[in-house]
């Protein structure tokens, strides 16, 4: 069976830093509100819901998620980036449908 793409509502995209990689987040972040329309979310320099390190969200529309998404595989640098749809399951968005661009991190399930 089938799932139609009018069950995704949108995307977020996680996007992971440490100290070191922090400058080249806040690069990524300002050419992101340049180039596309996004909304960015707040920074969080501590570990938030299950999420393990530091990171910024950033909200996709399902529209501009074929030239945000590239361009992040591109210019990710040192970063680390969770993608993934919003089906109104927390759970199977963050797991069996997310996409990752670098390496993939250990979330904490439990907080979903």
């Amino acid at each position: 069976m089938t799932r139609p793409l009018s069950d995704i509502a949108g995307y977020h995209a996680h996007i992971y830093y440490t100290a070191d990689s922090r400058s080249h987040a806040e690069q990524i972040r300002e050419e992101m509100e340049r180039q596309f329309s996004v909304i960015l979310g707040r920074w969080h320099d501590q570990p938030v819901g299950p999420h393990p390190s530091p990171m910024f969200q950033v909200i996709i529309s399902t529209e501009e998620f074929g030239k945000v998404v590239p361009w992040l595989n591109l210019n990710r640098g040192p970063l680390d980036i969770l993608i993934h749809p919003e089906t109104g399951n927390d759970l199977e968005d963050h797991t069996t449908l997310a996409i990752w661009l670098g390496k993939p991190r250990n979330l904490d399930y439990r907080k979903l």
